[in-house]
């Protein structure tokens, strides 16, 4: 399967005032996102925006810092599997472009990696982990 766009990501310093800002422009983020650390809508043609607080990125990347202009939009794309997440990220690194964070299994239940696109922006790499069995 070749990766699609699924999420565009955002940083936010303030989660209430990104969410007033993006619901003036039509978003519908679900009642109570401006209490959350995490939110996110689904756009009509399907494809998500979530919105995160730095302390939500600094939970899971060390060292990342609030970049001081710019930076703060991310791009998701959805692989077939946890394999296709090492793969794909293997391919573009192995191709010269630079590895944020290497495939690892994410507290939220998904298997995830980060690789920057040519002007540094981090383009995230997911796939759902299978679900134990009970």
């Amino acid at each position: 399967m070749t990766p699609q766009l699924d999420v565009i990501g955002i940083v936010v310093t303030d989660m209430a005032a990104a969410v007033a800002f993006y619901r003036r422009l039509g978003i519908d983020f679900p009642a109570g996102s401006e209490q959350q650390a995490h939110a996110q809508a689904v756009l009509p043609n399907g494809l998500r925006i979530a919105l995160d607080t730095e302390a939500v990125i600094a939970s899971f990347h060390p060292g990342w810092t609030p970049p001081q202009r710019g930076g703060r939009v991310g791009i998701a794309f959805r692989c077939a599997d946890p394999a296709d997440v090492d793969t794909v990220y293997a391919d573009l690194v192995d191709a010269g472009y630079h590895g944020e964070l290497k495939p690892w299994d994410a507290f939220w239940g998904q298997r995830y990696a980060v690789v920057n696109d040519p002007d540094g922006n981090g383009v995230d790499l997911y796939a759902a982990l299978p679900t134990a069995a009970k």
